[in-house]
């Protein structure tokens, strides 16, 4: 019998003497479909932060959705990867999607501090997300092991919400879009152009989803 490995996560440079330590910002969420909303809060974050990098980590299992609710993980991983085609700065992880059973922050953050050692941790979130961040499995421990970065997101409660946790809170443009809001737009037939990018588009009228309960595999 073997023992499968946990998964692996992608590394940055090496910190080196008298050079700065690496500063990644760590985006997670289900992304079902990613849009440009995620991207833009993304590349304001890198900008505005000088990150070196933007790991985009796709849930695998999210513990606050009911179980079967979201597309297969494969489709969705698919079309993060499709999303970030063009910027060099931007990245996939399959930390989550590889792991077994359901897929908590605080774990993943641990594991990319470890494949990433010296690196500056930057957890990227929207305004409406981390006015949940209270409810999430230890809390503290996220809040230690990276820095907590929230944007603005229309009609959010911005930074009254911070409730005493040290925060950085972007300026970006609110931008109101919505995966839930594509999802339901897919269901009827209607155009999501400009809404996601070309490639994620053609992925979902390809592949057919969000129009049927249950997504199909991706094809090999």
């Amino acid at each position: 019998m073997t023992t499968r490995r946990p998964p692996r996560a992608p590394r940055l440079a090496r910190v080196t003497p008298g050079r700065r330590s690496p500063r990644l910002g760590i985006f997670g969420g289900t992304f079902d479909p990613p849009h440009f909303g995620h991207l833009a809060l993304a590349e304001w974050a890198r900008v505005e932060l000088a990150l070196d990098a933007v790991l985009f980590v796709p849930a695998g299992e999210p513990p606050h959705k009911r179980a079967g609710t979201s597309t297969a993980a494969a489709h969705r991983l698919a079309m993060t990867r499709l999303a970030i085609r063009g910027n060099e700065r931007f990245r996939v992880s399959t930390l989550e999607v590889r792991r077994r059973g359901q897929s908590y922050t605080v774990d993943t953050l641990q594991a990319l501090a470890r494949a990433h050692p010296g690196a500056r941790l930057h957890l990227l979130m929207g305004a409406d997300t981390y006015a949940t961040f209270g409810s999430w499995r230890e809390p503290g421990a996220i809040a230690r092991a990276a820095a907590l970065v929230v944007a603005l997101r229309p009609g959010s409660a911005g930074r009254r919400a911070a409730s005493g946790r040290r925060v950085t809170w972007l300026s970006n443009p609110g931008l109101d879009v919505s995966s839930r809001a594509l999802r339901a737009r897919a269901a009827r037939g209607r155009s999501l152009r400009y809404l996601v990018p070309d490639a994620v588009a053609r992925y979902i009228a390809r592949h057919g989803l969000y129009r049927r309960a249950r997504a199909r595999r991706p094809r090999p």
